[in-house]
């Protein structure tokens, strides 16, 4: 199910959600990953984005 869009606030903006395209490929392309890597990270550690992004780092390196 899709976020609703008019509804915004923190909360929202704390999650990367695998079911919209954009926010996967924005994700991917903020930490130089791939969407399908993206993905991946969610299913392994959820949707919460502060880990998703500790996660991406430690990709990179």
């Amino acid at each position: 199910m899709a976020d609703d869009k008019t509804k915004r606030g923190s909360r929202d903006r704390d999650l990367v959600s695998a079911d919209d395209d954009y926010e996967v490929r924005y994700f991917a392309n903020q930490h130089g990953i791939s969407p399908e890597r993206v993905r991946d990270l969610i299913k392994e550690y959820g949707n919460d984005r502060k880990t998703l992004e500790r996660e991406a780092r430690k990709l990179r390196g």
